[in-house]
């Protein structure tokens, strides 16, 4: 156990172990490394969330990166596609894909894919991506064609090159332009570990709550879309790694980092992606937005938006539009900042257009 906490110690704690306070990583696979799964299906917000915690970031290197296969991006632990690195992918597949396939049980029978169905599709995709041919999806939907398995609709083609992903067939190759490319998963990670399904749990157990605690065993069973149950074992066998507190009846468990004094530093505000980690390793958000500002966010009718933070806490949204050579960051906040705050909020617009290489132009701060 440690002294006593309070849920803005927790918002700060969580921004120091994610990465997103004071930024040390050099690459964008040491971030992915870090945080085992990066969410992904926003791809822009996900190269930001990226960039956000690399010293140097720009979005010229995380493409850099995709296209290398550095970090891979495939639908892994809930029906979504995120970022891992070639080395945890297989190992990650095999503990959470079993999971996604129940999740997407009615879907598949809706779309009159059994098993094998399935089987032969995959055997259609792999045949077309031997050789390190990297196809995109209308490329891999004419193989199935080809084949005589049919694709009458969009969400069936996507529903199988899903379910191959969830079997370790293909993942992400480099884009073409702006459209995704799939290769073969043993071409493209052919090092990639395999861990026995304890030896995983503990595994991924242990570096979701050094990489974001504090964080309960619920925001780790929703983040991972394993069970409560699965939560639970892995904490008794990588509990004693880890420090916990107990806040309102319920046991957060971290690996504590050094914290400067909040006291003795400027405000800090960070313009967070609207899927960024931040946001989404958690069951609930009482501990990042006061009673009333998270439901602003997601209201019925104006959706979930790019995240402002301030010293932790969520105090708007923001969103980009983008013209030649430059980037104009609108704000829109929910609870008044004074100028000090403000002035920390264009420094977090100002990193952003560095990381797009692009001048700023602010809107909506008054």
């Amino acid at each position: 156990m440690t002294e006593p906490m309070n849920r803005s110690d927790i918002s700060q704690l969580r921004l120091y172990n994610q990465g997103v306070a004071n930024p040390s990583f050099s690459r964008p696979d040491e971030v992915v490394d870090w945080l085992v799964a990066v969410q992904a299906q926003d791809y822009y917000g996900a190269q930001w969330a990226l960039g956000i915690r690399m010293q140097n970031p720009s979005e010229t290197a995380l493409e850099a990166a995709m296209t290398a296969g550095t970090i891979l991006r495939t639908h892994v632990l809930r029906p979504t596609w995120h970022f891992v690195t070639p080395a945890d992918i297989r190992w990650l597949l095999a503990l959470t894909a079993p999971r996604v396939h129940q999740a997407s049980g009615t879907m598949y029978r809706q779309l009159d894919l059994d098993e094998a169905r399935l089987k032969r599709s995959q055997e259609v995709l792999a045949a077309a991506l031997q050789g390190g041919r990297q196809l995109t999806r209308d490329g891999l939907r004419e193989a199935l064609e080809e084949a005589g398995i049919g694709t009458d609709s969009g969400l069936r083609t996507a529903t199988i090159v899903m379910a191959a992903e969830l079997d370790g067939i293909i993942c992400s190759g480099a884009r073409r332009g702006k459209q995704f490319t799939y290769a073969l998963l043993e071409e493209r990670a052919p090092q990639a570990h395999r861990l026995e399904r304890a030896e995983a749990l503990a595994e991924l157990t242990r570096r979701f709550f050094t990489s974001r605690g504090p964080a309960t065993e619920y925001d780790f069973a929703k983040w991972s879309g394993l069970t409560v149950s699965d939560a639970r074992r892995g904490l008794e066998m990588v509990g004693d790694q880890l420090e916990h507190v107990d806040l309102d009846g319920q046991a957060y468990w971290f690996v504590p980092p050094a914290l400067p004094e909040r006291s003795a530093l400027p405000p800090e505000a960070h313009l967070l992606s609207i899927f960024d980690e931040y946001i989404s390793s958690y069951k609930d958000h009482t501990e990042i937005a006061q009673v009333g500002i998270w439901e602003k966010l997601v209201a019925l009718g104006n959706g979930l938006r790019n995240i402002i933070v301030l010293d932790g806490q969520v105090v708007g949204k923001w969103k980009r539009s983008l013209g030649k050579g430059m980037v104009t960051v609108e704000t829109v906040l929910y609870k008044p900042v004074n100028e000090v705050e403000q002035q920390a909020i264009v420094r977090a617009a100002e990193r952003y257009a560095v990381f797009l290489g692009r001048s700023l132009i602010m809107s909506g701060l008054g």
